[in-house]
Parts: C-alpha cells; structure tokens; sequence
C-alpha cells in the first residue's frame, strides 16, 4: 500500500511538473520577446541568403519594439554558423537562416559536422530562390546541350566554379556531370557565389551554378548568358531559357532558406515567431523587395516547414548514395 501510495505521489508530482514547464512557457511566449533577437546568417555580408534576413529584420524590429540583429558567422560549409545556433539557449532569441547545405547536405558529404540539424526546430521557410546555370557571354555555347557537346569533344577544358566542395551548387553540378557524361574542373571559392561571378565574368572559370537574384544583373547587362534553371519548369523571368530537365530529363535542383531555431525551443515561441514572419513576408513592400531579388516569399508553418525539410533530406540522402560522393572534412 506505501508504494502505490508513493507512485501516486510520483505521478502527481511529475504531472504538475509538466502542467508548471508548460504554464512557464506560455507566460514566456507572451512577453516574448522582451530583448534583442540575433539572426545567424552562416555566410559573409553580401550575397542574398545576408539581404533577405535584413529586410524582415526591419519589420520584425518594428513590430516587437526590439532590435532584430543580423549577424554573420561564415565558414565551414556553413558549419560555423549552424553549431552557434544549436548550441544556443533555447529561448527564441537567437536564430538561424539556413540555406540546404545546413541542414540536408552535410551531414551527408562531411563525416563529422559537429550537429545534428534534425534537431533544430523548423520556423518557417523564409523564401525560395530560382538557380540558374550561368557562362560567361562570351564562350562558344548558348544552351546547355552546347556546352556539353563542347565538354565531351574538349575533355578536361572546361571549369565551374562554386563556393567549395560539398556546397549545393558545386554538388548539383557534380549531379549535372554524372548524368551528362562530362568532366568539368572544379574551382573553389571562399566567400559564397559572388568571387565565383567575378571570375567567370573575367573569363577565369566557364560555367557556374547561381541563383536568378544575384546573377540577374549580369544576364540583364551582358556579362553572362543563362544556359538552364534548375526548376522543373521555366521561369516567368527567363521563359527563353529551357530548365535542365528538358536536356537532363528527372533533374531538379532547389535553392531555399529556412528559419530555425536551437534544439527544444518552446512550440509558443516556435509559433509566435512563425506568425509573425510569414504575416512580414505577405507585406506588399516587403514582397517587392523580395521580388527584386527574384526570389519567391516563403511562410509556411512549423509543422509544414518541417514536412519540407524532410523531403529534401530524403532527396539528398539518395543523391549522396547515387553520386557516391565523398564526405569533405571540414
């Protein structure tokens, strides 16, 4: 009789402790937030995946009446950056931007990248970015079955560039080699895709996977041609431009940011945080601007971005298997 006296004093005891954690957090998600909120972006101030944050920043700033911070924190694949946020307090005040390479692509391609990004708690997808095969206006090939006609009759003449090994574009222009039967020399570049752009523009490298948003003034102007997109389908922005699929049939390469938060972030917080972006995101001003990067606006739930994140693991689970290729060290 003492011990099932005991074990119901167990259960109560455990019982209230979970009904106490839960009224905590909804007392914390409703004066949340009640300082500055810092976003990690793991790449260098510049290219997209660092504007995009910034412009919500602004909104959200205004909205809670505290300072939303950008920080950037590159290096490592993007490994710098992810490991700050999972190792960081699980209060909602510090943030993650993550681009595919955080969170489906190395844990397949480095054999020990520090984290599990299964762990990090899906926000919502903050948008979607169109990528583009990009060459240097000025190279003997104007469509995709050019330049790989050329590569076959010129074995080992041409070169991409990426911002490194095991990067998405880099691995989904191994992912265009393999089923196209070429070989293109890999260049790398620190710094994210712009050093990649300038070098291409020069002449130093051939080709190179980019996204619309940075590459479109350079399509606009002349400096570089688009040879495909990775889309499924063609873009309303390049309807000229055929996508890879059309040359490459079943191939499909996806550029997309989401926002996490570190490991055990209260739901209350996870959801007051994904309200409040997707309603920053459906702003005619901040669609516009989004819009000028020719990037498409996300806003999904939690539970929707986590359905989404889950597909492209899969995806790239069976792209490593299929390319065999080799986990980079860091």
């Amino acid at each position: 009789m003492c011990i099932c006296k005991q074990r119901a004093g167990l259960k109560v005891l455990a019982t209230a402790s979970m009904m106490l954690s839960a009224t905590i957090a909804v007392l914390a998600a409703a004066d949340y937030p009640e300082r500055p909120i810092k976003i990690i972006v793991p790449a260098p101030a510049g290219p997209i995946l660092d504007i995009l944050p910034r412009i919500i920043s602004e909104k959200l700033a205004a909205r809670w009446g505290q300072p939303v911070i950008v920080e950037n924190r590159p290096g490592g694949a993007n490994l710098i950056g992810t490991e700050a946020v999972m190792n960081a307090a699980p209060d909602g005040y510090m943030l993650l931007v993550a681009p595919p390479g955080s969170l489906v692509i190395n844990p397949y391609f480095f054999p020990k990248p520090g984290y599990d990004p299964s762990v990090l708690v899906p926000v919502t997808l903050l948008a979607k970015l169109p990528p583009v095969v990009v060459t240097n206006s000025k190279r003997p090939f104007a469509t995709l079955s050019d330049l790989i006609s050329f590569a076959k009759a010129n074995p080992g003449k041409l070169s991409y560039g990426s911002p490194g090994a095991s990067s998405a574009p880099q691995l989904a222009m191994e992912q265009l080699m393999r089923a196209a039967n070429i070989n293109l020399i890999h260049v790398p570049y620190a710094g994210g895709l712009a050093p990649a752009e300038r070098d291409l523009i020069a002449g130093h490298i051939d080709v190179m996977f980019d996204v619309v948003g940075n590459a479109w003034p350079l399509l606009q102007d002349g400096s570089l041609r688009a040879l495909a997109v990775g889309a499924t389908t063609r873009l309303p922005e390049l309807p000229d431009v055929p996508s890879v699929a059309e040359t490459i049939p079943g191939y499909v390469h996806d550029e997309w940011f989401a926002v996490l938060a570190p490991p055990k972030t209260p739901p209350e917080i996870i959801d007051k945080l994904s309200s409040a972006i997707a309603e920053t995101l459906k702003m005619p001003d901040v669609a516009k601007r989004f819009g000028t990067f020719h990037v498409v606006p996300g806003g999904s739930s939690p539970a929707e971005t986590a359905a989404f994140i889950k597909s492209e693991n899969a995806r790239w689970r069976q792209l490593s298997t299929t390319m065999g290729t080799k986990p980079e060290s860091k």
